[in-house]
């Protein structure tokens, strides 16, 4: 029997959403909310991506309708990115995705310390009770347990 969910994710919905929310589409998206860009004006704007990633980005978020690539008759002939009507629907998302990180970004923050000192934990017990951890590793790793600064000797690991 079929699944009627209308809040169900089909195929399609996760096909999309993993587009919208990839590593660089909503920097770009968020980015061309303010103003139209040329190709270079994005990869300013957005120093960390490469021009590959761009261009993967900017063809991909076309083709969805979101991004439109308007031919400017200039010589010698530019192109520039605007976010289309169908683009722009999403700006209220961004901003809300946006204000919900900022407000949650402490007890993310709190939860990823918590996780990383339970597997530091881990770790150096495992350090301990493996036979090829040194005796002054080991001393390290206990001192660094107790909060203890570790020795001169230990320093030396």
């Amino acid at each position: 029997m079929p699944d009627t969910d209308p809040l169900r994710l089909a195929e399609e919905h996760r096909d999309l959403l993993d587009q919208l929310l990839d590593k660089w589409s909503l920097r770009i998206l968020d980015t061309l909310c303010e103003r139209p860009r040329r190709f270079s004006e994005l990869r300013r704007a957005i120093p960390a991506i490469t021009q590959k990633s761009l261009t993967t980005a900017l063809r991909r978020m076309e083709r969805n309708g979101m991004v439109d690539r308007v031919v400017l008759s200039t010589r010698p002939v530019a192109v520039e990115y605007r976010i289309s009507a169908l683009g722009r629907t999403l700006q209220d998302l961004i901003d809300a995705l946006y204000r919900w990180t900022t407000a949650a970004l402490p007890a993310v923050e709190a939860a990823r310390a918590a996780f990383d000192s339970v597997e530091d934990e881990e770790l150096a017990v495992r350090m301990r009770r493996s036979p090829g951890t040194s005796r002054a590793l080991a001393r390290a790793l206990s001192a660094a347990e107790h909060g203890d600064r570790p020795t001169r000797l230990d320093s030396r690991v």
